[in-house]
């Protein structure tokens, strides 16, 4: 879990200043709109390398072991988000800011797509029997903790340093401070142990030579059903604690903080609400919890949309909770779990890689891009957005109905 919160915070990190702060630093010479578009597209970038950093790693770590794979991934995430606190604006190198911006986004999206399978896999691999929804939501904990944490100290940095500060240099700290929790992190992680599952397969000599060709060969309908089951969670996810910064800057003002604290508020409540509806699929199975997510999403988009443009900021806040901490949690709290047990132990992390890493990069990636775009379309009206949306819902709602039932 702390390994992961390292990661996602790095990763988010990204987010939340490429909604706030990078458009005038690495675009400036282009218009609003085009400035928005351009932002997201470096966004996207990070979320189109994490499928082949799932190749990368599901290969190694079905060969090698989870750890090993872990470590490394933490290694290139905190070299590449340290150095973008370090980077030249387009002020000072013109056209070589953008492209430096670009590059050290896609060695983030590597890392992640290398993190999560290996840190759902050593989770869910020690858990005891009847309990691996629980056990396998720690490392999905770290999400919303990475999130509560870039938040969090992006937030307290602008406000210490004042806005003319804070967009000159204090932008790059947050960034920066990165170093230090790798270095934790490794201390940690150096300590893993693979999971008694995953030992057996070595003890026995079963290793799978070319573990991604065997799951796709093998079990490509897992891989399918598992990238569906991204959809609609990442991009609900990415659109309420991402695109909404931008969005709620048009309704309340450059200057309003609703959205950053929104997301801190149901960052925090996060840590309780993933665990939460993951016990519950323990109970209760995967599908039940996960079909009542994707239904709820819908409704939460919508709500947080009215919320947005009746001025009202509890009401915001209100919509984004809902939206992230009960329709997104009850998806995303039995994942780790569901994805695993759908997947044999020899081609375990290359499936679970592949599914969530190119679910992520179809949905998550381009969400913020398309939502930019089609607010432009509409008009300024947010209807076309949540049409888009409900086209991923029900793609997610037919994987789920369709995904075999784990849980028992």
């Amino acid at each position: 879990m702390v390994g992961t919160t390292i990661e996602w915070y790095d990763f988010y990190l990204y987010a939340t200043a490429t909604a706030l702060i990078f458009k005038p630093l690495f675009f400036p010479n282009i218009s609003s709109t085009a400035g928005t578009l351009a932002t997201f597209a470096t966004y996207a970038a990070g979320f189109g390398a994490r499928p082949i950093g799932a190749v990368i790693s599901g290969h190694l770590g079905d060969r090698l072991g989870r750890r090993t794979v872990l470590v490394g991934a933490l290694l290139v995430m905190g070299v590449a988000t340290t150095a973008i606190g370090v980077l030249p604006t387009f002020a000072q190198v013109g056209l070589l800011a953008p492209a430096l911006l670009v590059v050290l986004r896609v060695f983030q999206g590597l890392a992640v797509g290398a993190e999560w399978g290996g840190a759902a896999l050593l989770s869910v691999e020690h858990a005891p029997s009847g309990r691996r929804g629980l056990f396998g939501s720690f490392p999905q904990i770290g999400s919303p903790a990475g999130m509560l944490l870039a938040t969090g100290i992006y937030a307290g940095v602008r406000a210490l340093a004042g806005g003319d500060a804070f967009v000159s240099w204090a932008w790059r700290l947050p960034f920066v401070v990165s170093i230090v929790l790798v270095a934790i992190g490794l201390v940690i992680r150096l300590r893993l142990t693979d999971g008694p599952e995953f030992e057996e397969v070595k003890q026995r000599n079963e290793i799978a030579r070319l573990p991604v060709v065997e799951v796709l060969r093998t079990q490509p309908r897992n891989v399918a059903l598992t990238t569906g089951l991204r959809l609609s969670q990442i991009g609900l996810y990415v659109l309420l604690t991402t695109y909404s910064l931008t969005y709620l800057q048009n309704s309340f003002g450059k200057q309003s903080q609703v959205g950053l604290y929104a997301v801190m508020v149901c960052s925090a409540l996060g840590l309780i609400s993933t665990p939460l509806w993951a016990h519950l699929s323990d109970r209760y199975g995967r599908r039940p919890i996960y079909l009542f997510g994707t239904v709820a999403g819908v409704v939460a988009l919508v709500l947080f949309f009215i919320a947005a443009d009746s001025g009202s900021e509890i009401a915001v806040v209100l919509a984004i909770v809902f939206g992230v901490n009960i329709a997104h949690d009850a998806m995303y709290g039995p994942q780790a779990a569901w994805f695993s047990e759908l997947f044999d132990t020899r081609v375990r992390y290359s499936g679970v890689s592949l599914g969530y890493q190119v679910g992520a990069v179809l949905s998550g990636g381009f969400a913020p891009l398309i939502a930019a775009a089609l607010l432009v379309a509409g008009g300024g009206s947010p209807w076309l957005i949540v049409i888009y949306f409900a086209v991923l819902t029900v793609l997610t709602f037919a994987s789920a109905y369709f995904a075999k039932e784990t849980a028992r």
